[in-house]
């Protein structure tokens, strides 16, 4: 049986740089960093302090992926167009002010949605970060 998702991974253009960007500039804790076989592939994790128990894979697209989808994958990259985290804020607004501080380059500043308040910004890779300050919501905030 399934008990809950453990890791999730994010395409990145560089290994350090996310590393930093994640902790220094997120708030999010570094978990595993190896080097492995013969020194080609290297696993990376962080994890966000108040979730330990899901870890977050930063990784530059490569095999087992065909040289054809890793050039999409960073064409899509370069673009801004890959979806990276969707991130749960307990005040989006101050949240935008403090990223937007340290230099997060943000899409949609913060607005009012049935379901909360939502943001959107870029990691250091162009991947989409949503922000989310939830509340509760029923079908009927959506009818308008």
């Amino acid at each position: 049986m399934i008990t809950n998702i453990s890791i999730t991974a994010v395409f990145v253009k560089d290994i350090d740089a996310s590393k930093a960007f994640y902790i220094d500039v997120l708030g999010f804790a570094e978990h595993t960093d190896i080097t492995l076989g013969d020194g080609s592939y290297r696993w990376c994790t962080v994890k966000h302090p108040s979730q330990p128990e899901l870890e977050v894979h930063l990784t530059p697209p490569g095999p087992p992926y065909s040289p054809e989808m890793v050039a999409a994958i960073t064409r899509a990259m370069d673009e801004g167009g890959m979806f990276g985290l969707g991130l749960r804020v307990d005040d989006c607004r101050k949240t935008y002010d403090e990223l937007q501080a340290k230099g997060v380059e943000f899409i949609q500043p913060p607005e009012d949605r049935p379901y909360g308040v939502e943001a959107v910004a870029r990691d250091n890779s162009g991947n989409w970060m949503v922000l989310v300050e939830s509340r509760e919501f029923s079908p009927a905030d959506f009818e308008a």
